[in-house]
């Protein structure tokens, strides 16, 4: 059972006590990414109490829950379950609730579950997923999903954009190691040992990528940028890892090839991993219908373009419906040691995602706006940074 949660006395099924006592218990779980199990069971607890037609944790440890309110659309609304590693103490001061989570991102995946609820105008199917592994490079609970659920009509991400806010979309991501092996020789030999060519080679993805990350002007969405993760190593063995962050039409196996021609000399090059970028457009239907419910909460929308990466991107990779990312909380908070949502802003999120379900079933039941600005994939460029 939900801990700490008042009876539901109010108009609508999950009323913002027991929203508010939900996310307290979710932040109570501690949940790294691949330990996620004892937060997947209480969620699937909390969505059959909140009555949810199924509730169920899946092979690979998603909670997934769905309402089924007639014949619509689907629509899935997923976000993570797991969280960075560090504690912070479960607390609420004043209008802010302190938590591992509560931004990034219990917070959005919270307000998901209670707008499902809360969307009774809506008319069709709702997917609610609370995902594994997210912080991890591989993903795997987004990856399942894709590869096992019926492609939805729309798609929303919960991540924290602030709840007046919509996010259009998320550079992509080239994971690489570097490693090099040398025969051992004398300190004074003139041969490149290990840990000078691991050095150059950073030198060398710099120039081939044509980033400098010294200029204050580089780094916006329609540029790559690199950094550096780590480096160790000796005159014999070296190592050096490195994450590219890829604009939208970016060329990444051309550049896997020009890095292993340059560097063959010099060791090995792995791909540890890779996601490409993807963006909507403000035509979305999912982008109108948070925007329009954000409108009908007094504030005006806006929208922004992130160069980190989400499940949005593994999931575009494959459906190409259309979506967004939306959720309660300030990113600038993501992993921080002083990590809160404001309950206002939390409570304010419910508020936009349910106004907002409750449109998009109506937008794509009648066929109106229905599949249209599909999001952009590598393949193909948009526009810049707005």
């Amino acid at each position: 059972m939900i801990e700490v949660v008042p009876e539901r006395r109010d108009a609508v099924p999950c009323p913002e006590p027991y929203a508010i006592g939900l996310l307290r218990s979710m932040l109570r779980i501690p949940s790294p990414s691949c330990a996620e199990a004892p937060l997947a069971r209480h969620i699937v607890a909390a969505m059959t109490e909140l009555g949810f037609t199924s509730a169920r944790v899946d092979e690979v440890g998603n909670a997934v829950g769905e309402i089924i309110r007639g014949e619509g659309p689907t629509v899935m609304l997923l976000g993570h379950m797991d969280t960075v590693s560090g504690g912070v103490p479960v607390r609420v001061e004043g209008d802010r609730l302190y938590g591992r989570g509560a931004v990034d991102a219990k917070g959005p995946l919270a307000s998901m579950i209670c707008a499902a609820v809360n969307a009774e105008g809506f008319r069709g199917r709702l997917v609610v997923v609370g995902a594994v592994e997210e912080e991890t490079p591989g993903s795997r609970g987004a990856v399942f999903v894709r590869e096992t659920h019926a492609r939805p009509d729309a798609l929303i991400i919960g991540e924290p954009s602030g709840w007046d806010t919509v996010v259009l979309g998320y550079k992509g991501k080239l994971d690489l190691r570097h490693r090099v092996e040398c025969q051992p020789t004398h300190p004074s030999s003139p041969a490149p040992q290990a840990a000078e060519q691991v050095a150059a080679g950073w030198r060398t993805l710099l120039s081939v990528l044509g980033s400098d990350p010294s200029d204050p002007r580089a780094g916006g969405f329609d540029e790559p940028t690199a950094t550096l993760v780590s480096v160790a190593g000796d005159p014999v063995s070296a190592e050096a890892e490195y994450s590219i962050r890829t604009p939208l039409g970016h060329d990444t196996d051309g550049l896997v090839a020009e890095l292993r021609r340059q560097l063959s000399p010099r060791g090995t090059l792995d791909v540890v991993g890779a996601v490409a970028a993807c963006r909507t457009g403000r035509a979305d239907p999912v982008v109108r219908s948070l925007s329009a419910a954000i409108r009908t909460r007094g504030a005006a929308p806006r929208m922004k373009v992130k160069s980190g990466t989400s499940d949005m991107n593994t999931l575009a990779e494959a459906w190409q419906v259309p979506m967004a990312t939306y959720g309660p909380g300030d990113s600038a908070l993501d992993h921080a040691d002083d990590e809160h949502i404001l309950l206002s802003e939390y409570l304010d999120g419910i508020g936009v995602l349910a106004s907002a379900l409750e449109d998009i079933g109506r937008r794509l039941g009648s066929g109106r706006d229905g599949g249209a600005s599909a999001p952009v994939s590598a393949a193909v460029a948009e526009g810049g940074a707005r």
